[in-house]
């Protein structure tokens, strides 16, 4: 919804309209804390925007608490297990079993269409295509001023929650003296197709093979989501449907290879392998969530996981501040997420450099070893199963 007053005040004024800005804003509404969401694109852009599609039970679970899980709980699909697969040899890592947690497949899409139903029936305050904005005295006495049907117009708050992404406002609001930044960038990323056909297997598929690595996901019974590693210099016009689906096929046990189906594709993207993290995520009255703090490789499937951790973490540090006026749980933000997001990080740069060749003989020897000792060892496939459901920082 618009705002109508070109001066209005809130509790929490929140920058992005994306899974992160949308879960913290029905948490905080569920518990009498008033936000508005501010959002530069239109919503039909938003929910477009193809992304994650693997849950952790924490993640499936602060969805429930935020009454955002009824078609999530009838449409997803529960998996026990993944496939890990090297040339032709292939490993089923069981997390039920070795981590006693279960993954939810439920595509981010799908969450975001979810949360937006939700916070506008229940009269929530989401400025979408507004422009212009910018922070203000985030030091002491925050507001937020931008631009909408070609008028100025100011929030006035408590707090604001950056939830805007990399590219956004909010950690570029901050001085730069006050950040400490880290960054890998790997050459090469991730060519994904959306596609309509079922997906080749019950469950997801990380296959190294010599010709590059490929990943068999989906987001239904009959919508599946394939990546291949490609070089960054690759754009979407060298890659036809036709020669995907081809070297798909060769990146995939003959097993796999022999049930794929294939169609017309319904999206095509790249995006680049890349490992992110500023430090502290709070600057004054500021505080940062989701990629606005931190990206991860999406080999670990744990970009949409944080961001809704992080949203978790500021809406019960808020809500005890508002209700108890207790502000340790604030102090302590970002020493908490930054925990989870270095984890994160590591098993994140774990899993990459296990599955993407490297391009030396050295490294691919090390990758087998890596793989046999996935293979041997229970005490090393548990570790992997820990940090794949998220249990590496517990």
């Amino acid at each position: 919804m618009a705002l109508k007053q070109l001066s209005v005040r809130t509790q929490v004024a929140i920058i992005g309209g994306g899974p992160a800005g949308l879960l913290l804003s029905q948490l905080l509404h569920l518990s009498g804390v008033d936000n508005i969401i501010l959002e530069r694109r239109s919503r039909a852009h938003v929910e477009g925007r193809i992304r994650a599609g693997v849950l952790e039970s924490r993640t499936a679970e602060l969805l429930y608490r935020a009454q955002a899980g009824a078609r999530m709980q009838h449409d997803a699909l529960l998996h026990d297990g993944f496939n890990l697969c090297f040339g032709r040899d292939c490993l089923r890592v069981d997390v039920k079993t070795l981590a006693g947690t279960s993954l939810v497949v439920y595509g981010q899409t799908e969450i975001t269409r979810d949360l937006y139903e939700l916070r506008l029936a229940e009269g929530g305050q989401i400025v979408f295509e507004s422009e212009d904005v910018a922070l203000h005295d985030i030091t002491d006495k925050p507001r937020v001023t931008y631009r909408l049907d070609g008028a100025q117009r100011e929030i006035s708050c408590d707090f604001v929650a950056g939830c805007d992404g990399f590219h956004g406002i909010s950690r570029a609001s901050i001085p730069a003296a006050a950040l400490k930044t880290y960054e890998r960038s790997l050459p090469y990323g991730w060519l994904g197709v959306l596609s309509e056909t079922p997906p080749v297997d019950d469950e997801l598929i990380y296959s190294r093979s010599a010709r590059g690595f490929a990943l068999c996901s989906m987001r239904s019974r009959s919508l599946s989501r394939y990546y291949v590693q490609c070089p960054l210099s690759d754009s979407i016009a060298d890659w036809t449907d036709a020669r995907f689906w081809d070297e798909l096929r060769q990146r995939l046990p003959d097993s796999a290879a022999s049930r794929l189906i294939s169609g017309p594709s319904l999206e095509k993207s790249i995006a680049p392998l890349r490992s992110f993290v500023c430090e502290p995520m709070r600057f004054g009255r500021l505080f940062l969530a989701g990629d606005a703090a931190h990206i991860v490789p999406p080999t670990g499937a744990k970009g949409l996981n944080l961001a809704a951790a992080d949203a978790g973490e500021l809406a019960e540090a808020l809500v005890v501040y508002y209700r108890e006026h207790d502000d340790s749980g604030l102090e302590n933000y970002s020493t908490r997420s930054l925990r989870g997001a270095w984890a994160a990080v590591r098993f994140s740069w774990w899993m990459t450099m296990l599955t993407h060749p490297m391009g030396d003989e050295f490294s691919d020897q090390l990758q087998r070893a890596e793989f046999e000792m996935l293979r041997r060892s229970l005490a090393a496939a548990e570790l992997l199963a820990r940090n794949y459901c998220g249990m590496g920082n517990l």
